[in-house]
């Protein structure tokens, strides 16, 4: 790809990217070129997609979009059965925290909360309501007491979470028409549920989780719920598609196997 990159900056005798070690970035030529031939590349995906509609048996790449927590919910029941009922078709799944353009990052799905996805995409709701749970470990609870109200986080050592903007995420809460959000503070921030619940397994603070993330461990008894009244359902995951004229076959077996999905869980 960088030679390619270089071949073409040496054709057009300007450069199209800044380079560092660290970063790599469009000049002002570079976004004028890449403005004035994105029409055309759209056309020719376009012509690209008619000619995979045309295809009997699905085959190719999907590539989805979503977060971890989701991207758990839907391995089994969506993508591995998809993968069982098409070989031909390589399933690529991207997790992270920020929300992307589908379209510019040459995704074919992705999957949020409902809330969160564009209103000029196509969305299939998946899965029951979500909530977030507040929890801590047994041993931490009998050290440091048991919050009660938000308010009473204050005084508690808690696992903060930086966001993919690098900013630190505020804990929200509500309860019949009350909200609030609370600044926490505590020994150590991290970026992903994984670690943080790890930190909260060996006692160090409470934790702010989606609940499926923790739910086998609340079950088993590893680690206990707070603050329970204050985390009421949050809107369902929704996967999500750009509307396509000419769709491939693996494409528009996904969307059909998503709607089968769907139904099933209603």
């Amino acid at each position: 790809m960088s030679s390619a990159i270089a071949k073409l900056e040496a054709r057009l005798g300007v450069r199209l990217f800044n380079r560092t070690t660290r970063s790599v970035s469009l000049t002002d030529a570079g976004r004028a070129f890449v403005e004035q031939v994105a029409p055309g590349l759209e056309d020719i995906r376009g012509a690209m997609d008619a000619a995979r509609s045309q295809q009997a048996k699905p085959s190719g790449m999907l590539r989805i979009n979503t977060f971890a927590t989701a991207a758990r919910e839907i391995l089994a029941p969506l993508v591995l059965e998809y993968l069982r009922r098409h070989p031909d078709v390589h399933v690529d799944i991207v997790t992270e925290g920020r929300l992307v353009d589908l379209v510019a990052e040459g995704f074919d799905f992705g999957m949020r909360m409902a809330n969160l996805v564009p209103t000029d995409m196509i969305a299939i709701p998946l899965g029951e309501p979500q909530r977030n749970a507040i929890v801590a470990s047994p041993a931490y609870l009998k050290k440091h007491g048991r919050p009660r109200v938000p308010s009473d986080l204050f005084r508690h050592r808690c696992i903060r979470v930086r966001l993919p903007n690098s900013s630190l995420f505020r804990w929200e809460f509500r309860k019949r028409g009350q909200t609030a959000l609370i600044d926490v503070t505590g020994p150590i921030t991290l970026d992903e549920a994984s670690l943080s619940r790890i930190a909260v397994l060996e006692g160090i603070g409470l934790g702010f989780f989606m609940e499926p993330d923790v739910r086998g461990d609340i079950e088993a008894g590893r680690l206990v719920r707070v603050l329970e009244d204050w985390t009421p359902e949050l809107a369902r995951h929704c996967f999500y598609y750009p509307g396509r004229r000419n769709s491939s076959a693996a494409h528009t077996a996904f969307v059909a196997l998503a709607r089968e999905v769907a139904v099933a869980r209603k």
